[in-house]
């Protein structure tokens, strides 16, 4: 019954699934409603409807779908479409946790540290690694400050932090990219590579991040990872200081710089699109 219609919606055809779902969904199928939950809460085919997509959700959630559970934990979260129920959220976060969904242990994590902020690290580990070995950036973000401060573990473990900032960042988490960046031109937790650096920070700083352009600024302007540049330079320190993210150091750098190149950099910068 709900494979026809979850057929039909990964193929794109909402109306279809919706079709098929809802007769299914009314009999007290979970998965149909889960699936009725998603098209109303996105708008997939219908009209967006918050307040529909959470009446299914909370159906779903009641008949014991992990998935159910979980979105509609956010939504109890989130108090727009129902009302804010903190205590419910959490006890339905845990059992989506529990049943294995990536982002529900993410968010069960938080909310244990949220709730101990000494304790909870330990209480948090074990579901942040499983939703991290599932491929959650996020998770694998939260492991690598785990163990590059010692929280919910014994001691400080940093070459596993660089492993696992190394996963985030592979896996487009800009902040990992970024850190990851500073710890291989620093040495950190493993051998020093300046070049392999410069290139986590150059693509963090490529999708827009204000913190990255200000770093590869540096790098350009002191040749640290990359060849000294001082065009790159210039243009990554207008990029920064537009992104409200510049210093005293790049400012007097661009100031010395004579009037064309300030021009070149400035009209570099106007080309930028974050990718």
């Amino acid at each position: 019954g709900s494979i026809r219609a979850y057929g039909a919606y990964q193929r794109g055809l909402y109306l279809t699934a919706l079709a098929l779902a809802e007769p299914l969904a009314n009999l007290g199928d979970p998965a149909a409603q889960t699936l009725l939950g998603e098209i109303y809460s996105r708008g997939l085919g219908v009209k967006r409807d918050e307040k529909e997509a959470a009446r299914w959700y909370e159906a779903a959630a009641k008949a014991g779908s992990a998935e159910g559970q979980f979105r509609y934990a956010l939504l109890l979260l989130d108090g727009k479409s129902v009302p804010q129920d903190l205590a419910k959220a959490r006890d339905l976060m845990k059992l989506a946790a529990d049943a294995g969904i990536p982002l529900a242990a993410y968010n069960f994590g938080q909310m244990l540290i949220q709730a101990s902020p000494t304790g909870g690290f330990a209480e948090a580990r074990p579901y942040f690694e499983m939703s991290a070995k599932a491929g959650v950036a996020d998770s694998q973000y939260a492991m690598s400050q785990l163990y590059a401060y010692g929280r919910g573990i014994a001691a400080p473990d940093l070459p596993t932090a660089r492993r696992w900032l190394l996963a985030a960042a592979t896996n487009g988490h800009d902040t990992a990219q970024i850190e990851l960046g500073i710890w291989l031109i620093n040495g950190k937790g493993g051998p020093s590579s300046a070049g392999d650096g410069a290139r986590w920070l150059r693509r963090a700083a490529g999708h827009g991040n204000p913190i990255a352009m200000n770093r590869i600024a540096h790098l350009y302007k002191d040749g640290i990872g990359v060849v000294a540049d001082k065009a790159e330079a210039a243009k990554w320190s207008v990029l920064a200081k537009r992104a409200d993210n510049t210093d005293a150091v790049l400012d007097e750098f661009f100031r010395k710089l004579d009037e064309a190149s300030q021009r070149a950099a400035l009209e570099a910068a106007n080309k930028f699109r974050a990718s």
